[in-house]
């Protein structure tokens, strides 16, 4: 699927105000909760070990009852890193201040033949 001109052009103004963790990093610090914001049916095919689910369509709604610290460290990822940049920018917007995204999400982590989970 290829993301449309203006849906880039989004990710690129919000990558300027949301850190990217590498897969490296984050493996070498063990304080980040990870999230998976991709849609359930992704969620449900497999996903990274450890991750927790809220979907970006419910993530702004729900986020407050799954982690009311908004000091929390917060790893959002997705399929390919845009959804969880749009995400971790509108966490950040509501209070949230140690929120990254994982660089290249999902797809980045099968590149590196790490491990999924699947039920």
């Amino acid at each position: 699927m290829t993301n449309s001109l203006d849906f880039m052009a989004l990710v690129e103004q919000a990558r300027e105000l949301v850190r990217e963790l590498s897969i490296e990093e984050y493996q070498h610090d063990d304080s980040w909760q990870l999230i998976d914001v991709r849609e359930d049916h992704e969620w449900l095919k497999d996903r990274l070990p450890l991750a927790k689910h809220l979907s970006r369509g419910i993530l702004e709604r729900d986020i407050g009852k799954r982690f009311p610290d908004k000091s929390a460290a917060l790893l959002l990822y997705s399929a390919g890193g845009q959804r969880a940049i749009l995400a971790a920018l509108s966490l950040q917007r509501l209070g949230y201040r140690n929120v990254a995204s994982l660089d290249g999400g999902y797809r980045a982590w099968c590149a590196h033949e790490l491990p999924l989970v699947q039920d």
